[in-house]
């Protein structure tokens, strides 16, 4: 899920013949749904809640590189656990170690952060228990390449250009920032074509959409996922087998 904290389930215990039928809450809830290091900090701090009322929660973190490996350097995530008391707050840390000053300045750097809640030991017979654990991306963003204000004014997302290829659409990212795309149309607040897969496009890449460039006609729309989760779109016009985005001005003439 590129749009998203991604949501997977930990069964911690089970009983045979036992039938879960009501839908799993999240106990402990994250504040946002990525992360943006910024390289000139040293460190971010996230938002954590239990929204358990009755029942204290284990809230246990750490960080995956691009691969999904564990890993304690060049970021470090303070406290790894933590106890977060019925219907409280709390906050979790994470930390640039010296050798993150190592990382590619001119691009961004790829990360996961996972948050598990860890429900307390049921005193109940018979019991099944389940643990949720989010899953969300965390982009280092050199301070080299951070944008001021008047940059985000116009998004950096507006610089993606497409090339035709036979029958599909290859996406060139010239930015230093990943890039998530969401959702592909054929034109703007329309329905998305069918059978399209999310992607990202890392800094400086490419990659290819996964429907036909038919099906999508002269004017793509590509959606795509922001710094605050937001889902702005991206109007498209093609001549010949090269597609640039229409200026905002243009789009709303």
């Amino acid at each position: 899920m590129p749009n998203s904290a991604l949501k997977t389930v930990v069964m911690v215990v089970s009983l045979l013949g036992a039938v879960v039928s009501q839908q799993v809450l999240a106990a402990i809830a994250l504040d946002r749904t990525r992360v943006i290091f910024d390289g000139g900090q040293n460190s971010v701090s996230l938002s954590l809640s239990n929204q358990n009322e009755q029942l204290p929660y284990l809230a246990q973190g750490w960080l995956e590189d691009e691969q999904g490996n564990k890993i304690q350097s060049p970021l470090i995530v303070l406290p790894p656990v933590q106890r977060i008391e019925p219907g409280k707050p709390s906050q979790i840390k994470i930390q640039a170690l010296p050798v993150a000053k190592q990382l590619p300045q001119d691009r961004e750097s790829l990360y996961y952060f996972n948050l598990r809640e860890i429900p307390p030991k049921s005193n109940k017979p018979n019991t099944l228990q389940i643990a949720l654990q989010t899953r969300i991306k965390l982009f280092y963003r050199p301070a080299a390449i951070m944008p001021s204000r008047a940059d985000m004014a116009t998004p950096w997302q507006d610089k993606l250009t497409l090339t035709r290829e036979g029958d599909k659409y290859r996406v060139n990212n010239p930015t230093p920032y990943y890039i998530t795309i969401i959702d592909a149309g054929s034109k703007k607040d329309g329905e998305g074509v069918k059978g399209f897969e999310p992607f990202m496009v890392a800094p400086k890449g490419q990659a290819t959409l996964t429907v036909s460039a038919a099906s999508l006609g002269n004017s793509p729309v590509l959606t795509y996922i922001n710094d605050y989760g937001g889902r702005p779109q991206l109007t498209f016009s093609c001549s010949g087998s090269s597609c640039q985005v229409v200026p905002e001005e243009k789009k709303t003439s």
